[in-house]
């Protein structure tokens, strides 16, 4: 059995679950978020709590369980608290600025790299080196914090970059400048 699957979900007051057929959908504070799950997990609310269950113990199911269990997980935790990626920018003359909900990003580059967020997402600069995104869908968070990495992936010299909050850049020696080839 899996641990993850079997671990109810605890449904705080305000948020209401709604299932019908595979289609799960969860309202709350923040809003709403829908999903369909595979049609053999059976998604179920009874006594303040979500279940998720599978129908047998093969491999297909065994998989599907887990996941299952974790995705309406984040849902009711996104309608109700959200999810945040920070990012920071490390490098001379590298910040990130917004121009209405339009990230505006200054990498290094002849060019300004812009980012519009898309529905649901929120981007907000508390310092010229900072970028935090939130939202309520987990995947959508990651993806465009995700997107803002790779404009400027950490290089492993000098350092300089975006990097998420807390990531450790592995830096490499230079060249050492010595003799050359006899």
């Amino acid at each position: 059995m899996s641990r993850i699957g079997r671990k109810p979900i605890p449904v705080p007051p305000g948020v209401d679950i709604s299932i019908e057929g595979t289609a799960v959908t969860v309202k709350g504070p923040k809003g709403t978020l829908s999903r369909d799950f595979h049609r053999d997990m059976k998604v179920s609310v009874r006594d303040g709590v979500a279940l998720v269950e599978r129908p047998s113990d093969n491999k297909l199911h065994r998989s599907l369980h887990g996941l299952s269990r974790t995705l309406l997980n984040n849902m009711v935790q996104g309608v109700t608290v959200g999810f945040a990626k920070q990012l920071e920018l490390v490098g001379v003359g590298y910040r990130a600025s917004k121009q209405g909900s339009k990230l505006v990003l200054a990498l290094g580059y002849s060019h300004p790299v812009e980012i519009e967020p898309g529905a649901g997402l929120e981007v907000d600069v508390p310092a010229p080196n900072r970028v935090v995104v939130k939202g309520i869908d987990k995947e959508k968070v990651g993806s465009l914090a995700a997107l803002i990495w790779r404009t400027r992936p950490p290089e492993p010299y000098k350092g300089k970059g975006v990097r998420y909050e807390g990531e450790v850049v592995r830096r490499k020696v230079g060249k050492t400048g010595g003799k050359g080839k006899k």
